[in-house]
């Protein structure tokens, strides 16, 4: 057997041992928190360094200091699990032993994350960490007392405030099973099943290519949870069909990256921040993806209302029908993916953990597929699923260590705390400066963090400073997390629209320029769930009912704007009219909502008017001639 054939098998070993861990130790045979945590990150890092090489170039290998890297991840966890006891009754006092096992700890986090993900967030991660040490240097509001390196190591290693915190935490016992529920739904087809009926749906409709993304990606998202893994995922299928259609490269892969970036916000499944957001806030998951399933249900609308747009003004058509499958075919051929799913959504509403409403999805899924010869899973299948989901979460166990870090050091240093003083005196009692501020700091450091370790940071520091102006918790939760997520769509570094535009051939920077424009609404949404409650579910079923409504038309308006189309092409005066039109029905009164509802209508059915007035005129001309 040779050299790489030998590494796949110990990589495939470690990956598998690592899914039945989890699924073992998350039910049926608990462990004490911090061993359960050493056990998956110690597997993580041996698999990073097994996988990554130190240079990230094409036919770079492991070497044989990767290996002793590799070796070194498995003493680092290793070590707390011979000695658990003994290093509880430490904590405060390490010995030698224990310093020279968290120090290796923490470089090793800080390397693997750097060949999983790249280098912002150790570089971020080794700024506070040097924070914390230099506290005593640094004059004014953000300094503090100096921390040595005892200490720094103690908190980092020996506690669950550091590397086996809450971040880790909430990926070992929650994340990583809606990782392998995702990983299960792959492999059994259902990812064929979600774009298959997306294309049922939307395929014959305007610019239906790009109405299937909006859709599929929407559905593929709420399970993979990452923008970027959905945008090559779909967008492989999507981006060509919406090319032929007519539809640019640039333009293509810009409705891609939005419709992915959009599945971290759509319930049930919100990717990994949600559910370290439920632990931060300790408000239960169930309420959480119940107060974001307006303002997702809007953003994937907004994206809908400018694609539809689009493709009216360039005069684009939908797929033939006959490539277009049938919904009835559809649901016949993936009626079983429907069950797990909705099992999933009905378990969390009864109250239960979102871990058993994992597990018991996994379980019927596996179930379910037995059902039909085409889903049915094999042992192989099985076993490839659960190292599928290992090798995906990779990355995410090492990001959350890493990030565990930065929220050990803000608990140290009390910077959350530093950070809500400057906000407020900045911001006053001026809540959109408070805002504003808060929106600037997610997107910039979502630029260089993935969206999870962005979320942590900014719950760690920024949520609370909004929180002390008065705003409620979740409300200022769910703001940092949409500007996070929002990010990857955001230029000069749009992750997202980056990965679709490798797959559509088209220039990165306009791409990410097309995915911002596409999604200019969207911006405005955590500023209306701040500024009405309503779209968060927090008021009378009828004020719920009226403000969603209102901002969908709202949206419908601004979109054309944007797009430059309603019924026809729109000159620069009629692009106004919408916008105030649009901004009417923002307006907290419900009279000035629906005048403005009612002058929309009314300058539809003018432009319909007028329109059919032209081809009316245009019809007669050549008739005559």
């Amino acid at each position: 057997m040779s050299r790489d054939n030998i590494l796949r098998v110990v990589i495939t070993v470690a990956a598998i041992a690592m899914s039945l861990f989890i699924l073992i130790t998350s039910i049926s045979l608990p462990l004490v928190a911090m061993c359960q945590r050493a056990v998956v990150l110690m597997l993580s890092l041996f698999i990073i360094f097994l996988m990554c090489p130190y240079k990230k170039k094409e036919g770079a290998r492991i070497t044989i200091f990767d290996i002793l890297l590799a070796i070194a991840g498995i003493v680092i966890g290793a070590y707390i699990l011979i000695d658990y006891e003994n290093l509880v009754n430490r904590m405060g006092v390490p010995n030698k032993a224990d310093l020279i096992m968290g120090g290796m700890a923490i470089l090793l986090v800080l390397e693997a994350t750097r060949r999983a993900i790249g280098w912002p967030l150790p570089i971020v991660t080794s700024l506070f960490l040097l924070y914390n040490y230099f506290g005593h240097y640094i004059p004014g509001t953000f300094g503090h007392r100096g921390y040595d390196l005892v200490r720094i190591i103690n908190q980092m290693y020996m506690t669950t405030e550091g590397i086996f915190g809450v971040p880790l935490g909430v990926v070992v016992s929650i994340v990583f099973l809606f990782v392998l529920f995702g990983s299960f739904l792959e492999r059994s087809g259902g990812g064929n099943f979600f774009i298959n009926f997306a294309m049922s749906i939307a395929g014959r409709s305007r610019g239906g290519p790009a109405k299937i993304a909006v859709i599929g990606s929407g559905l593929m998202g709420t399970i993979s949870g990452s923008s970027i893994a959905n945008a090559v995922t779909v967008g492989s299928f999507t981006i060509p069909l919406m090319k032929r259609v007519g539809y640019r490269p640039e333009f293509a892969a810009a409705v891609e990256a939005n419709a992915s970036t959009g599945g971290q916000i759509m319930p049930p499944i919100m990717g990994a921040g949600a559910f370290i957001m439920a632990e931060f806030t300790q408000i239960p998951y169930i309420k959480i993806i119940a107060a974001a399933a307006i303002p997702a249900i809007l953003y994937y609308f907004s994206i809908y209302m400018n694609v539809h747009f689009e493709a009216c003004r360039a005069g684009l058509e939908g797929l033939p029908p006959e490539e277009v499958p049938k919904m009835k075919e559809v649901l016949k051929d993936g009626w079983i993916y429907i069950f797990p799913i909705a099992a999933l959504v009905v378990i969390l509403i009864l109250g239960y953990s979102p871990a058993r409403a994992a597990y018991a999805s996994i379980a019927l899924l596996i179930l379910a597929s037995m059902l039909k010869a085409s889903t049915r899973m094999g042992f192989a299948d099985i076993l490839d699923a659960l190292r599928n989901a290992a090798l995906n979460a990779y990355g995410v166990v090492a990001a959350c260590a890493c990030a565990g870090m930065i929220v050990g050091s803000v608990s140290m240093t009390g910077l959350g705390i530093k950070f809500s003083n400057v906000i407020g005196a900045i911001a006053g009692d001026k809540i959109i400066l408070g805002l504003l501020m808060t929106m600037v700091a997610s997107l910039v450091l979502g630029m260089a963090l993935p969206t999870t370790a962005n979320y942590i940071v900014q719950a760690s520091i920024a949520a609370p400073a909004l929180v002390a102006l008065g705003l409620p918790v979740l409300t200022c939760h769910l703001f940092v997390f949409y500007f996070g997520v929002f990010a990857d769509i955001t230029p000069p570094v749009a992750l997202a629209a980056y990965a679709a535009a490798g797959i559509a051939k088209a220039n990165p920077l306009i791409s990410g320029l097309l995915a911002a424009r596409n999604v200019t609404v969207a911006y405005l949404i955590p500023y209306l769930f701040v500024f009405y409650p309503a779209l968060l579910g927090k008021a009378p079923v009828f004020d719920v009912i009226f403000t969603a409504i209102s901002a969908a038309i709202a949206i419908v308006a601004f979109s054309a704007a944007f797009s430059g189309y309603l019924y026809c092409r729109c000159k620069g005066w009629e692009r106004i009219v919408l916008v105030v039109m649009g901004a009417m029905l923002l307006f907290p009164e419900k009279i000035t909502s629906l005048i403005g509802g009612a002058l929309l209508l009314l300058f539809y059915i003018w432009q319909r008017h007028k329109y059919k007035a032209v081809i009316k005129e245009e019809v007669g001309k050549s008739v005559s001639e």
